[in-house]
């Protein structure tokens, strides 16, 4: 419970197959090199980093079931995160359940296998910058690299080309006075990003069945 408490993290045991699988939450905001407010709930990759080494090498864990309900955050950490997700050799599946926005789409589709509840939203939109940018030819080659960062991750990890996703982060429209698109469960599943629809029951089936490979 302390676990649970802390980290969003739960060990789970299935009495009929006897497989341990270990639940992981990534919500609210992904926390990257500056702390969010008080009041934000967080997703910290600081602590995320060394739980996921720790369950690679954890031979009491047989699966990982992450669930995915978060609005974006830190570019470079959520895409660390991703990375490390997807270079687990244990077996993993995804529950996209509310949002997975911005970078959390590189993180929902890390999983091996991806299950979106059918009323969860996922939004692509442009790299966004806060602070003091500089009005330098430099300043928009970096927002292009680190946008390529994101499409080739996500177009590597799912069905989608990056030209496809590039042209939803320009898509002008549903976002008011702002760029990107929408796409909610179904669609993303028809646009080739996740598997298949639907809520715990499917992505642990799916988890179960490949432990059992």
């Amino acid at each position: 419970m302390e676990a649970l408490k802390e980290y969003g993290m739960m060990l789970l045991k299935d009495e009929k197959t006897g497989h341990r699988i270990q639940m992981v939450s990534i919500i609210g905001e992904v926390e990257g090199h500056e702390s969010a407010g008080g009041q934000t709930k967080t997703t910290k990759y600081e602590h995320m980093l060394p739980l996921l080494v720790a369950m690679e090498e954890d031979t009491e864990i047989d699966g990982i079931l992450f669930l995915i309900n978060t609005v974006g955050g830190d570019v470079s950490c959520g895409l660390a995160l991703a990375e490390m997700i997807a270079g687990l050799t244990k077996p993993t599946a995804a529950l996209v359940v509310g949002d997975s926005h911005s970078i959390g789409v590189p993180l929902s589709v890390a999983a091996d296998y991806t299950v979106i509840a059918p009323s969860a939203t996922v939004i692509i939109h442009p790299v966004r910058m806060s602070g003091m940018v500089l009005g330098a030819p430099q300043t928009y080659e970096y927002f292009k690299l680190v946008q390529e960062r994101i499409t080739g991750f996500i177009a590597g990890h799912s069905e989608v080309t990056e030209e496809q996703i590039e042209e939803w982060m320009v898509a002008p429209g549903i976002l008011s006075r702002d760029l990107g698109t929408i796409l909610v469960g179904k669609q993303a599943v028809e646009a080739g990003l996740f598997q298949c629809t639907g809520g715990i029951t499917q992505a642990l089936e799916e988890l179960h069945r490949r432990i059992d490979v």
